[in-house]
């Protein structure tokens, strides 16, 4: 897949639809739609009511609650409860993403599973676009949308698995090197999106075969935020599954809704989970010297990016929709 994320798109196919489907409760749905929500405020309810219109299947709503305290009575997780088909699940604290998804797929029948934020905004038939394309990959274990953010940036949500040498240059290059060929490799923006195998994909918006995420026990707990969703396409893969992305369904995505509140907190995540992925991967004493060096950089880097969050702060986020899956040195 290659797209440039710096065009603004209109992608996917008007999809005619009726009256939008109530979700089924007194039989096995198609999809279980798992949303991990953190006081998530208003977009909950825009999530819901979009994805009447994503799908003519059976579905059910399973909401991941990880100690919502918003209060807010339009779009709570509280208001949302109130809808048919909407059913919540208190994870017990804040558990991260992949924890959070965990619990709100346990249990499920349906031969498909969702796990998505809940600042998503389901464009009309999008999701049966996805389940239409998974009919066409019988060994496809994940399948994303193309993303877009509000202002109808694609943004490259299906990448190449991070590497050493890869990661490395673009960690070290991209901020001022956009063009170079590591971040082009890793990010694969160039030409016309199409629909095919990845290496990995977003999180944020991901459906999923369910018996292929139980066979690999899910989201690793270990990785609060970041990072958790290349973790899962990668190990699907070893598993000898696909990782599809199917440009014709289009969502779009706010981005940090509940990550942008703590800046501080996520750029710790994002450089832990970004060492555990690679030290997982490069194991063993052999690498040890390796792991040391990735510590340290990492260590550098994530000091390096706090003081220009400091220096740059009040200033607008512009990475709208970096919310999930990838960490600092791959971003």
């Amino acid at each position: 897949m290659t797209v440039s994320p710096a065009r603004r798109v209109g992608l996917g196919q008007p999809h005619a639809l009726g009256q939008p489907h109530a979700p089924a409760v007194t039989s096995v749905p198609d999809v279980r739609v798992v949303v991990v929500t953190y006081s998530s405020g208003e977009c909950l309810g825009a999530f819901l009511d979009s994805l009447h219109r994503a799908t003519r299947r059976k579905y059910e709503v399973v909401l991941a609650d990880n100690g919502s305290t918003d209060g807010c009575a339009d779009g709570s997780v509280e208001a949302a409860a109130r809808r048919p088909g909407v059913t919540v699940r208190p994870t017990g604290g804040n558990l991260g993403y992949g924890r959070a998804a965990n619990v709100g797929a346990r249990g499920a029948a349906a031969e498909w599973l969702v796990v998505a934020n809940p600042d998503i905004i389901w464009r009309p038939g999008s999701l049966d676009t996805l389940l239409d394309a998974a009919a066409r990959y019988p060994d496809a274990a994940s399948l994303g949308p193309a993303i877009v953010t509000p202002d109808r940036r694609l943004y490259p949500s299906a990448r190449a698995l991070p590497s050493l040498g890869r990661g490395t240059g673009h960690a070290v290059c991209g901020w001022w090197w956009p063009g170079n060929p590591w971040t082009a490799a890793y990010r694969n923006e160039r030409g016309e999106p199409r629909e095919g195998g990845a290496g990995w994909l977003s999180g944020s918006c991901l459906l999923l075969r369910r018996c292929a995420f139980e066979q690999v026990r899910g989201f690793d707990p270990a990785y609060f935020m970041y990072f958790e969703d290349v973790d899962l396409c990668d190990r699907l893969s070893r598993a000898g599954w696909r990782n599809v992305y199917v440009p014709a369904a289009v969502v779009e995505h706010a981005g940090g809704h509940a990550t942008l509140r703590v800046p501080a907190q996520m750029l710790r995540a994002h450089h832990r989970s970004a060492y555990r992925y690679l030290a997982t991967r490069y194991a063993g004493w052999p690498w040890l010297p390796v792991r040391l060096v990735l510590a340290v950089g990492l260590a550098l880097r994530y000091l390096l990016s706090v003081g220009l969050n400091r220096a740059a702060e009040g200033a607008q986020p512009t990475r709208s929709a970096d919310t999930v899956g990838e960490g600092p040195m791959f971003g």
